[in-house]
């Protein structure tokens, strides 16, 4: 978590510092010819960036694929955990964990069963116990309108070893 608002904070001050900067330039990048076209009023003006003498990019589709990318990244989030755990304890030390994955992803789909075993062994540590069993495990997709899901369900029993 800490390292996702590291990153956050380090991309925003970079796009700062990039806006900030290229305000002393704009002048220059912008043609001012058809933005005086619109009389100026324009939401947003119809002006070109002119990166090179060969090669300009209407404001309008910066806007509008910076606007895409906004929303994908959103839906995306790529730092967001791929997998939901819950889990309720049982009587005898048996313990049920329900994973339920992101429905938009970009990998992790085949991790379920690991990161199964990396709570089974979070909850052991967690608990001074000495070891776990698993007594059921299973996989499978939820269906809905908006896509399928994948889930994946367990039991575990914490084990004491004698000694």
């Amino acid at each position: 978590m800490i390292r996702r608002h590291l990153i956050s904070r380090a991309s925003l001050a970079l796009s700062a510092a990039l806006l900030l900067g290229g305000c002393s330039v704009l002048d220059k990048l912008v043609d001012q010819e058809r933005y005086m076209k619109d009389g100026g009023k324009a939401l947003v003006a119809s002006r070109n960036f002119n990166l090179s003498p060969s090669v300009t990019i209407p404001v309008e589709t910066l806007m509008f694929w910076g606007a895409y990318t906004s929303v994908a990244y959103l839906i995306i989030d790529p730092f967001a955990p791929n997998w939901e755990i819950k889990q309720a304890a049982f009587p005898d030390e048996h313990v049920l964990i329900n994973l339920k994955m992101k429905r938009v992803y970009s990998g992790g789909a085949g991790e379920a069963r690991q990161v199964f075993q990396r709570r089974a062994g979070e909850l052991m540590r967690s608990g001074g116990f000495n070891g776990y069993q698993i007594v059921e495990y299973s996989e499978s997709l939820e269906s809905s309108i908006l896509g399928s899901q994948r889930v994946a369900q367990g039991v575990i029993k914490l084990t004491h070893t004698e000694g």
